[in-house]
């Protein structure tokens, strides 16, 4: 195949008149799938489901399968499917494997562009493959035939009754089944309810907290809030500047007193973590633990001195030395 000739094929693929009618599908349900991801509508709605499951399960193997057998004998109908179904399911978390070590990471974006991108480029060697191949060795989807087979089978004529019964059937069965995963993705059953709190220190992580420092001098921490309580909720951090002391004979901390620092509050919405900065200062060089109360409610008018750690939702504490 001479150069020219090539070129000519090249240009002629990219012909969307000469696109086969199973790729423009195939493309057209990509573009569904990224109305479902990215649409406002669409992206609250089961819709959503719908659109993009067949995006990461199955049209990228599907173009790829099309891309290395575009020949009509090359694979049947049930060998392609299922060949396509078992490529996208091994393809997609390599991708994933492979985004970790980018600066893009795992993300919804970078996934998406990397499936978006993957998915057209062996498409339109898909085409490129096809159009390559004599007219009558391509290999089209023969919706022609499936749709006379259908109404062949339920319009009486050479299958018996038992047989017609029984397509219906599996056919209701099927679509049972593609329903009730649909919903089981779409509505998950709810786990259990818990929100995470935690302190980190100011570079981020759980290490290097200021634990002594000269009283009156600025300190940071960051405040992680994780709400996995299934629905969208507004907490509220209070701190506290507590002098406690260890009584050896009851052998139980006693809280001298307990300064009111700070109240602030956030709202997380569901499956989100939020982490923000939080800065204090300690004026009175007696204090030795901050306290802090997380609340999901409103947080009582007054809440009590000798007993801070049932007072909150969840609660955390760091002790210090204040010179």
């Amino acid at each position: 195949m001479t150069a020219e000739t090539t070129a000519g094929l090249l240009i002629g693929s990219l012909d969307p008149r000469t696109i086969p009618l199973d790729l423009k599908g195939v493309y057209l349900w990509a573009f569904l799938a990224l109305a479902g991801i990215y649409a406002p509508i669409i992206s609250e709605s089961p819709l959503r489901v719908v659109f993009v499951l067949p995006f990461i399960l199955f049209i990228p193997g599907y173009l790829l399968t099309a891309a290395l057998f575009p020949a009509r004998d090359d694979l049947d109908g049930i060998e392609r499917i299922a060949l396509s179904l078992g490529v996208s399911i091994a393809a997609v978390p390599l991708f994933g494997f492979a985004l970790n070590y980018t600066p893009w990471g795992i993300r919804l974006d970078s996934i998406t562009v990397t499936l978006l991108a993957f998915s057209l480029a062996v498409g339109l060697i898909a085409q490129f493959q096809r159009r390559k191949l004599p007219e009558k060795s391509r290999f089209v989807v023969p919706f022609g035939t499936y749709l006379a087979a259908i109404k062949e089978e339920f319009s009486g004529g050479s299958p018996s009754r038992f047989d017609r019964v029984l397509s219906v059937v599996l056919i209701a069965a099927v679509l049972v089944a593609i329903a009730t995963t649909i919903f089981v993705t779409a509505v998950p059953k709810e786990g259990e309810k818990f929100t995470e709190f935690y302190i980190l220190g100011p570079r981020g992580k759980a290490a290097d907290y200021p634990t002594e420092f000269m009283s009156g001098t600025p300190q940071t921490v960051i405040i992680g809030i994780g709400n996995h309580e299934y629905r969208d909720i507004t907490y509220t951090v209070e701190t506290f500047a507590v002098e406690s002391r260890f009584n050896n004979a009851t052998n139980q901390s006693t809280i001298v007193s307990a300064t009111p620092l700070d109240r602030f509050s956030v709202t997380v919405p569901h499956n989100r973590t939020v982490e923000q900065p939080y800065s204090f200062r300690i004026m009175d060089p007696d204090t030795n633990r901050l306290e802090f109360l997380l609340f999901k409610e409103a947080p009582p008018a007054n809440i009590p001195r000798n007993n801070l750690t049932d007072a909150g939702y969840r609660n955390l504490h760091l002790w210090l030395r204040v010179h």
